[in-house]
């Protein structure tokens, strides 16, 4: 097979022949999470935590008046490269798709109408919920998206847990609770941008798992519907705001440093969404958040390096301890198939 038709690895896994390992093996003997869930999972949380790092750095190092034109940036970034590597036969759309010219039909474009409805509330609430909160805080507080991915679930298809694991999401809330007990910079706006993006976040990965297992898409063909449907809306709201008059007027829009940070923002947003994609299909919207909880002790530690903001105290020593005790034994729950 010549190399410009290898696909890349989507949502459904090549067969044995061409990955040479059993990837859908067991992490070990009992564990109830696969070889490439862990992968995935470990691959989301990577890059999670160097996006966060980067459009901090745009909106708060650099000061860039909108939040939307990122997210829109990033879209455009990502529909662009699906396409290019769609129209080379790099990747396919559709789970056991042969190499064929077309994308993705309209009748199935409108069967993920929610799902991309979905996509922009999530990107929009979050990355506005960045602006407003020190990295630190804003990671304690997007912990809680657990509980409201739990209630979204059991909504959606009546999903029930078992007693170790509503016992970690509990830890999870306290410690994250409790680390705020004392932040200094409360902001109301901010803290309620995080706790939108919360509700947001667990909407779209519960979506992504009812509505993108029943399309026949892979992670690519989710992504290039979201950035179909989302972007020439992202677009126009974006133009009446007057965002991309602030943009064009923006002092450091042709500095080689915000430029730097720019590209690599809209790089790290598209392996990030491939990434939630892949983790939320071959584990479960529970575990994609779970993902989210445990990276936060790296992005902590580099948000406070880098951006400051938050005082240190027992009390939020405390709080991030619990929710990281909490989110490992979740962890610890899924391995095992608790």
């Amino acid at each position: 097979m010549p190399p410009k038709s290898v696909l890349l690895p989507v949502s459904d896994p090549p067969p044995p022949s061409l990955r040479g390992v059993d990837d859908s093996a067991p992490v070990f003997r009992g564990s109830a999470m696969t070889k490439r869930g862990a992968f995935a999972a470990i691959s989301y949380m990577s890059c999670a935590v160097l996006l966060i790092m980067f459009n901090k750095a745009a909106l708060s190092s650099y000061n860039f008046p909108s939040a939307n034109v990122i997210t829109l940036f990033q879209m455009i970034s990502s529909t662009c490269l699906l396409y290019a590597m769609r129209r080379r036969r790099i990747i396919s759309f559709a789970n056991g798709e042969s190499h064929k010219s077309g994308f993705v039909p309209l009748q199935t474009m409108l069967h993920t109408l929610p799902l991309s409805i979905a996509y922009l509330l999530y990107m929009l609430a979050t990355m506005e919920s960045v602006r407003g909160v020190n990295v630190p805080m804003y990671t304690t507080l997007r912990r809680t998206t657990v509980v409201f991915t739990m209630i979204v679930e059991y909504l959606l298809t009546r999903q029930k847990y078992t007693y170790p694991v509503i016992g970690s999401v509990v830890m999870i809330v306290l410690g994250a609770f409790v680390a705020g007990a004392r932040d200094l910079s409360f902001d109301f706006y901010g803290y309620g941008m995080v706790f939108i993006a919360n509700m947001a976040t667990a909407i779209y990965l519960a979506t992504i798992n009812r509505v993108g297992k029943s399309s026949g898409l892979n992670s690519f063909g989710l992504m290039w519907c979201n950035g179909i449907v989302c972007g020439p809306v992202l677009l126009f709201g974006t133009y009446l705001h007057g965002d991309l008059e602030l943009t064009m007027n923006f002092p450091y829009l042709y500095s080689l440093g915000f430029q730097v940070v720019m590209i690599f923002s809209c790089i790290l947003a598209f392996l990030l969404n491939y990434c939630i994609f892949l983790n939320t299909t071959l584990n479960s919207a529970l575990t994609q958040t779970m993902c989210g909880n445990l990276k936060d002790l790296f992005t902590i530690g580099l948000g406070w390096l880098l951006f400051g903001g938050l005082p240190f105290d027992t009390l939020n020593v405390i709080g991030q301890a619990l929710g990281f005790v909490g989110s490992g034994f979740y962890a610890y729950c899924k391995i095992k198939g608790k």
